[in-house]
């Protein structure tokens, strides 16, 4: 049977199990509908009509746009990054310059639809960072049929979560529940716009959580891998929407589903608000999300593992495997064979639990882990610290730290100096490229292996080194400078 998994972050299983894999923005984005209920005894009250009526005035529609030429363009560019998940990195989109596109939206044609929910009554909205990558115009439809152009704020591809904004006021905001709280058996509304369907709620129970997908590798991934999930009714168009309890109150935001159709047939995942809340406060305030690190590679811990070390003390846990220099883990004392088992009293059975606990904090703040040596209890704190090995504030890249800019050749120059590809450095000035050796005249032709033909390529590599969660961002340079005769080679450092 052939299983597909609706959204980017999920594809790696997918495809382990032979799955066709779909997005969710596609035209006809997946949005999860789910009621959730909590049973308090054998008489259930099953009136969800007060969260419902409540929650889809707070649920929003949201249409990306790209231009045609970029949607049916020859240029490999996939506005999903399917191609890139699948394949590696394609060849840099050939972006239409920005002045051109505010004056040309007939050239705009429909590429994605989704959800997505109103946090403030001044028109921020949360919504899946799938819904709207790659988009040059996003549309916000209100459940009154009053629609806006929102503007991002920021995305954060690791969580699959992203922050835009319309100019509006007094709007329904939705209110925060304890996505913790929740409990296994729970009922839950799901509403969003599945199928172009505005406003559509649907009802189901909280069938596990901290559930992972199975996409992280051993060493762990900074995204997220611990999802609420329902057997709510989730289709295309449902992403981005709102998971809510019977109060109301918004704990998470629908983001996948398992099918075997690309359309619901069982389960579907909700990113907790425990994460969500962070994520898009630190968009706000920070640009960027301040990622804590713990420093190490872990292993979860099952029977056969507990033998194999000699642990009895407890069942559960991540057996930590390396730790590495100037970390967190470092700082809290952790060696080779030890066990977590808590943060800050929360436990953490496996490694999605400790991704999510771990979201929940900023570098600089402390957390007191609980872990077994030797099969003794043992507490230690420790200040979190980021994947730089400090605790200071992560900024945001903009392109012009580059401090240089990028001229066009035109076919007959790239004849006359034997390339198939090529920019030129021009008004070089202080910043990253004058730091790394280049000078004016520098035509580069390739970027980290990948060809460039215009300043709109080099944007896209740099903002793709800059959304790379890996410690060293580095921007490879190769090229010629005319009438030299030799290739050079220069690494840009952008940490």
């Amino acid at each position: 049977m052939k299983m597909t998994i609706l959204k980017t972050s999920t594809i790696a299983l997918a495809l382990a199990l032979g799955a066709t894999v779909i997005l969710a923005s596609r035209p006809g984005s997946e949005d999860d509908n789910a009621f959730v209920r909590t049973a308090a005894s054998t008489n259930f009250d099953t009136d969800f009509t007060q969260a419902a009526e409540k929650t889809v005035n707070e649920v929003v529609c949201i249409k990306s746009f790209t231009s045609r030429r970029q949607q049916y363009g020859g240029n490999g560019y996939d506005p999903f990054g399917m191609f890139d998940f699948f394949f590696g990195p394609q060849q840099p989109r050939q972006q239409q310059p920005r002045q051109q596109r505010k004056s040309a939206d007939e050239d705009l044609v429909q590429s994605g639809l989704g959800s997505g929910v109103i946090v403030s009554p001044d028109g921020y909205i949360v919504t899946n960072n799938h819904v709207i990558d790659g988009a040059e115009k996003l549309e916000i439809l209100l459940n009154d049929n009053s629609s806006y152009e929102a503007r991002v704020i920021g995305t954060d591809p690791a969580t699959d979560l992203a922050l835009i904004k319309i100019d509006a006021k007094d709007l329904s905001a939705i209110s925060f529940g304890d996505s913790e709280a929740v409990k296994i058996g729970e009922w839950v509304l799901a509403v969003g716009n599945p199928f172009g369907f505005n406003s559509t709620v649907t009802a189901g129970i909280v069938s596990a959580k901290a559930r992972s997908l199975g996409t992280n590798s051993t060493s762990g991934s900074l995204g997220i891998e611990s999802f609420i999930q329902t057997d709510a009714a989730l289709n295309p168009g449902n992403s981005g929407g709102a998971l809510v309890n019977l109060k109301g109150e918004l704990i998470g935001i629908n983001s996948a589903i398992y099918s075997n159709t690309g359309s619901y047939s069982g389960f579907s995942f909700a990113i907790p608000t425990t994460i969500v809340k962070k994520v898009i406060t630190d968009l706000r305030q920070y640009g960027t999300v301040q990622r804590a690190i713990l420093g190490v590679t872990v292993r979860e811990l099952d029977s056969k593992l507990a033998k194999e070390n000699d642990i009895t003390a407890t069942k559960t846990g991540l057996l930590v495997e390396s730790v590495t220099a100037r970390s967190t883990a470092k700082e809290l004392g952790l060696q080779s064979g030890d066990v977590i088992t808590a943060i800050n009293n929360v436990n953490v059975k496996n490694r999605a639990e400790l991704v999510e606990q771990l979201n929940k904090f900023r570098p600089g703040e402390r957390i007191t882990l609980t872990y077994y040596r030797d099969n003794k209890k043992m507490t230690s704190t420790a200040t979190l610290r980021n994947n730089q090995g400090s605790t200071e504030i992560t900024k945001p890249g903009e392109f012009s730290e580059l401090g240089a800019a990028f001229m066009k050749l035109s076919d007959k120059e790239k004849e006359e100096l034997g390339i198939r590809s090529g920019v030129k450095v021009a008004g070089l000035q202080k910043g990253a490229f004058r730091d790394a050796g280049v000078k004016d005249g520098f035509v580069i032709t390739e970027i980290n292996g990948k060809a460039v033909n215009s300043s709109d390529d080099v944007e896209y590599l740099y903002n793709k080194v800059m959304k790379d969660e890996d410690a060293d961002k580095v921007m490879l340079l190769s090229g010629i400078y005319p009438n030299s005769g030799r290739k050079y080679y220069y690494a840009v450092n952008l940490n």
